[in-house]
């Protein structure tokens, strides 16, 4: 698998683990963090590994 392949994939699975956490767990009261707020820069996170994978792709790196 090609880098390239390989950020964009991470990137999508962190984004959409992201996304669940923030979607989901609202009222889950965890004592050291809020799932809500690890949830969105868990989002910002996949956000920019999906976009380091379209940058190598676009740049034609492997």
């Amino acid at each position: 698998m090609s880098k390239a392949k390989q950020y964009a994939a991470e990137g999508v699975i962190t984004f959409l683990i992201g996304l669940a956490l923030w979607r989901f767990t609202g009222d889950v009261d965890v004592p050291v963090v809020t799932l809500t707020k690890a949830g969105v820069v868990l989002m910002v996170v996949g956000g920019v590994l999906s976009a380091n994978g379209l940058w190598h792709a676009a740049r034609g790196r492997t």
